[in-house]
């Protein structure tokens, strides 16, 4: 009786688990903050994702925002800063060109803390003798500034979350609503606009065209716009000073203090270029 001597071959033992991939082992949780809007969500549309939302969270800022931030592209187009603050916030649906100013402002404030510190130095002229310095200011310092926390009598609040008041000249009823990101866009690309095409630069009263909503009811842009053109000047500086109480924003005065002179003022933090490129 014959015997089969060939030698049996187990199957090999395989791993099925797929192989790890390089850097599955480095584990790191980014952290975020939760940043407080000015507006407190009250003024946006029931069908906005800010719609009575009064808080936002954000990441840290990270070496992929740098380079959003360094983007030639993105500069040259006026978007940089907007890439940068959609790549933060965790919530996706919320867009910072329709966020409100004032709480668009709020979360630059917080992104620039996040990646940079609270101190920010920018070169600043003091009033008083007009040195030009480098000056350091302490963004920490900043806070939120609510209508609600405004004593605006003279002033009515309306259902499409508009403000109604007269003026001290012309007496026109007026209406003006709140701007947001897109406004912002509008009139950046409008003075780039006159520029290239050599046109006199207006942005006062571009700006008060966007703002008005209304004049005596009339919602029709040709009568806000000849209205504008023509108004008087203490009409103007009234409205811009009413409008600056109104506006749910960040309250971005500091004390300073001249190191030439010893000057002391309030004076508001430049919001400048430098603002989210700091030197090394």
């Amino acid at each position: 009786m014959s015997r089969d001597n060939s030698s049996r071959v187990s199957a090999p033992n395989l791993d099925l688990a797929p192989p790890k991939k390089q850097g599955d082992s480095f584990n790191f949780t980014l952290p975020s903050t939760f940043v407080d809007l000015p507006s407190k969500g009250k003024y946006y549309e029931e069908d906005h994702p800010l719609h009575n939302v009064e808080s936002v969270e954000i990441k840290y800022m990270t070496a992929k925002e740098e380079d959003i931030l360094s983007s030639i592209s993105l500069l040259q187009k006026g978007v940089a800063v907007d890439r940068m603050l959609q790549s933060l916030l965790v919530d996706k649906t919320i867009k910072p060109n329709e966020m409100l100013i004032g709480d668009k402002n709020a979360l630059m404030v917080a992104a620039r803390i996040t990646g940079f510190g609270e101190e920010y130095r920018a070169n600043v002229t003091c009033p008083a003798c007009s040195n030009r310095a480098e000056y350091a200011f302490d963004l920490s310092k900043t806070k939120n500034v609510s209508i609600d926390d405004l004593d605006i009598s003279e002033v009515e609040k309306t259902e499409q979350n508009t403000f109604v008041f007269n003026l001290p000249v012309s007496k026109v009823r007026t209406e003006v609503r709140l701007l947001d990101g897109r406004d912002e866009q509008y009139l950046t690309r409008l003075n780039n606009s006159k520029k290239d095409n050599n046109l006199p630069e207006t942005p006062l009263t571009d700006r008060l065209k966007i703002i008005i909503a209304s004049i005596n009811g009339s919602t029709i842009r040709g009568d806000v716009e000849k209205f504008v053109d023509q108004m008087p000047v203490l009409d103007s500086r009234y409205l811009r000073a009413m409008y600056t109480k109104i506006v749910p924003n960040i309250d971005l005065t500091q004390d300073f203090i001249c190191t030439n002179c010893n000057h002391r003022a309030a004076m508001e933090v430049p919001l400048t270029a430098d603002f989210f490129w700091p030197r090394l």
